[in-house]
């Protein structure tokens, strides 16, 4: 197995924007018709903290973190290209992000992901996450998931 780098840029960054058209081609045949709502936040200009899990030279995957409140970073536009799924790639990228979250002085990490997205809401609680309450704009949106996990 090749051996994974990881590497810390911002929203900028050309292969970022890369993944997250591959991203958002899949979330559109998830949500369907719901797409457009959960689109309007997660535009690129809002993130500054973005990690890419390179293969050689390659982006193999990628995920963000970007501030929610004053002790909570919301991470944000987690993917791993299918062909490289189930090589721990998401798991390193999701450590580095909650790393750095910590460096930044956040305490906990929150996220939201989709009912319908089976693997990532496990994937989720494999690693701590705790299910809250939807919160902003997820509150009454059944598709909706909320999950927080404590980095103290």
């Amino acid at each position: 197995m090749q051996q994974i780098e990881l590497v810390r840029t911002d929203a900028t960054n050309v292969h970022f924007i890369e993944m997250v058209r591959k991203l958002d081609a899949y979330l559109t045949l998830v949500d369907g018709e719901e797409h457009g709502f959960y689109d309007q936040y997660n535009q690129l200009q809002s993130i500054r903290h973005v990690v890419l899990a390179y293969a050689g030279q390659r982006p193999i995957g990628c995920g963000a973190i970007k501030a929610h409140s004053e002790d909570a970073m919301e991470v944000k536009r987690m993917f791993v290209h299918p062909e490289e799924r189930q090589r721990g790639v998401a798991s390193l990228v999701l450590r580095e992000l909650e790393r750095w979250a910590g460096e930044l002085g956040y305490r906990k990490t929150i996220l939201e992901t989709g009912r319908r997205m089976r693997d990532a809401v496990a994937f989720y609680q494999k690693h701590q996450y705790i299910q809250i309450p939807n919160y902003g704009q997820y509150i009454g949106v059944t598709n909706s998931i909320c999950f927080e996990k404590s980095l103290v």
